[in-house]
């Protein structure tokens, strides 16, 4: 006799997705250097129908709100959870730009864990995978 399936939250998520006819869900990732590149990602995975997410803040470039250190380094820490929820929550990856540094590398080796399917907008960047 067979056990039952165990259907996992991932599982359920994906499913949701599919019963509400969702649109693929693209994760942008990359270093924040290149915020103007996900922003014109954006919009072109937008116009291909697709539902887009990304950062949202870019720590390197100066505000307020990140301007004390201490405060800074939480907030990055908050912020990069928060961005594997977003990768976790979409079906592909969009690595954008023609660097890859550390955060990117463990972003794409995460997706990668969960299966999603990642493309680069400069391939010849692609880490091993």
């Amino acid at each position: 006799m067979s056990s039952p399936q165990v259907i996992t939250p991932v599982d359920q998520l994906a499913e949701a997705k599919r019963q509400l006819g969702f649109p693929r869900i693209v994760v942008i990732c990359g270093s924040t250097r290149f915020m103007a590149e996900m922003a014109e990602a954006d919009v072109r995975e937008t116009k291909a129908g697709r539902i887009v997410v990304k950062p949202g803040c870019d720590l390197k470039s100066p505000h307020a709100m990140w301007s004390d250190p201490v405060e800074a380094e939480a907030l990055k820490f908050r912020l990069d959870e928060l961005h594997r929820s977003k990768i976790l929550l979409a079906d592909e990856v969009l690595v954008v730009g023609d660097y890859i540094g550390d955060s990117t590398r463990a972003e794409i080796a995460y997706a990668r864990s969960l299966g999603r399917p990642v493309r680069f907008t400069h391939p010849e960047v692609e880490p091993d995978a």
